[in-house]
């Protein structure tokens, strides 16, 4: 069976589309990436003749991947269509949509490979679990169980990064590629889907739902990636780096004798000791990343059941600072029963803990997430899902009183932290509606910015030197040829919205306007 993955481009390589490829090369199936915008992707659609159609989907992007789809069907009606990723597992019900054949919730791996041997040997396929199916013939939705887990990541084998980098070159040729260590998460944070995922999807424990890979397993697949692609960094997008302290240990005692290239990382506060940073800095990780939230103990743990004290992270924060790491933060506006005062204490915050990299996204009620309900409980109007932001870091679905307070603030969150200056005017500056695109547009130069001075102390950490290493030459570069890339997106935008009579208006804009998900953070 040949199966073809059709995605936009994002700011990093798709691990789920590499081990999902994985898997399917595994059953001896082929497969097959497309990346949007490409002028030529119809034409390429229809010489490949894929089988399975893959989308892996988010709340926000489904009505636009759900008409790609409706132009392929169009000229391969017998393809399989099969929706994955978050908005598929938690609104299944999207299975309904005109075109969509199937939504997989959850991991795929197994899953995929049934449906892709079933459609191969003619068989029958309705009762394969980890899918809703829509039926062929009578329209019915085919509602099926969950597979268990798979408890051994490391039988997974190594994602198929093949499939991705020949679909785009940008990712076989940038520098700092991306690894996971580990599935699941032990936190029980309301705004992400974990806690939605271990309960609502798989009902399961933490024993269960908490995975590792073995740091031999890890450490082979950078060796093998570094041998046949462009590696200089190492970025690891784990939830919780500092989750063990065993596989910590062997990770920092091994990594830099056998990969020895600069790394980064994401902590948990409350789990985070000096000890940690200081095998990490020896290990040679140059930059972590703290989650914040929120500054309010009330919002961050009683809404977003952090369960971290303020203490936690200033002391995680002081001692990744104190030992020469660049200090990452990662925070949320927006969150139910908080207040524009309580909003500007994170900013506080951020400036108290001196963070290098503030990041922050508005708060998301995305469906069966525990911050959906919370946001309901306490009165507040949702849009519907069709309505969500393509980008949770543009506007809030929340419809609150300040709604453009807040998303004005979260544009000027990271300008103000590495300008503390700027604070005192802050209150003023968020009260204008029509600063809105402006501020976008700052808020995206300075993102990309970070990413360049992010990059030169990558560089410098390997011994890389020369002017196209320094933060202004690479910043322009960087803005010089993602120009290019965003003129291009346009035009393809243009091209097939004259094909797409439903084309939303939104997804217009966002092209039009840029999105720093692939303007910014594109390395």
């Amino acid at each position: 069976m040949k199966i073809l993955f059709i995605s936009e481009y994002l700011p990093q390589e798709m691990l789920g589309i590499m081990w999902i490829s994985r898997a399917l090369k595994d059953a001896g199936h082929e497969t097959k990436a497309l990346f949007l915008p490409d002028r030529a992707w119809m034409k390429k659609v229809e010489e490949y003749e894929p089988d399975i159609l893959c989308y892996s989907v988010t709340t926000g992007m489904h009505l636009y991947l759900a008409e790609i789809n409706a132009k392929v069907k169009s000229v391969l009606p017998n393809a399989v269509s099969v929706f994955g990723g978050p908005h598929a597992t938690f609104s299944p019900e999207f299975v309904a949509t005109k075109g969509i054949d199937a939504v997989c919730r959850g991991e795929g791996e197994g899953a995929i490979v049934e449906l892709a041997n079933r459609l191969r040997d003619k068989q029958d396929y309705y009762d394969v679990e980890n899918f809703w199916f829509k039926h062929k013939e009578t329209g019915e939705i085919i509602k099926n169980g969950q597979r268990p887990l798979v408890q051994d990541i490391d039988s997974l084998g190594f994602p198929d990064r093949e499939v991705v980098y020949d679909a785009g070159a940008i990712y076989r040729e940038t520098d700092r590629k991306v690894f996971v260590s580990q599935r699941g998460c032990p936190m029980p944070c309301s705004f992400c889907f974990h806690h939605a995922m271990k309960k609502k999807i798989y009902n399961t424990r933490n024993g269960d739902y908490v995975r590792k890979r073995s740091v031999t397993h890890l450490l082979d697949e950078i060796k093998q990636v570094r041998a046949k692609y462009n590696l200089k960094f190492v970025h690891f997008v784990d939830d919780i780096f500092n989750l063990r302290n065993d596989w910590l240990d062997e990770f920092c005692e091994r990594y830099p004798k056998e990969i020895g290239l600069p790394f980064d990382v994401i902590l948990m506060a409350n789990m985070t000791t000096e000890a940690h940073i200081e095998k990490l800095r020896g290990a040679g990780c140059v930059y972590a990343r703290i989650a914040f939230e929120a500054a309010s103990d009330h919002v961050r743990n009683t809404v977003f059941r952090k369960h971290t004290t303020r203490q936690q992270l200033v002391d995680a924060s002081t001692w990744i600072r104190k030992h020469g790491i660049r200090l990452g933060s990662l925070n949320i506006l927006g969150g139910p029963g908080g207040t524009i005062e309580d909003e500007l204490e994170t900013i506080k915050l951020n400036i108290e803990c001196k963070v290098d990299h503030p990041m922050v996204s508005i708060m998301q009620p995305y469906p069966m997430f525990d911050i959906e309900e919370t946001t309901r409980e306490m009165g507040y109007a949702i849009a519907s899902l069709d309505e969500f932001p393509i980008n949770y870091r543009r506007t809030a679905p929340v419809l609150f009183e300040n709604k453009h307070k807040i998303e004005n603030l979260q544009k000027l969150f990271p300008i103000t932290v590495r300008n503390p200056w700027l604070m005192r005017f802050v209150p003023t500056l968020i009260k204008a509606k029509w600063m809105y695109r402006p501020y976008l547009v700052l808020f995206m130069l300075h993102a990309e910015y970070l990413v360049a001075e992010q990059a030169m102390i990558y560089a410098s950490a390997q011994g890389l030197k020369g002017p196209r290493y320094w933060t202004w030459v690479d910043f322009v570069y960087r803005l010089a040829t993602k120009g290019v890339f965003r003129v291009y997106q346009t035009v393809f935008e243009r091209f097939t919205r004259t094909r797409f009579s439903s084309f939303t208006t939104r997804l217009q804009a966002r092209l039009q306007m840029g999105d720093e998900r692939v303007v910014a953070h594109m390395d």
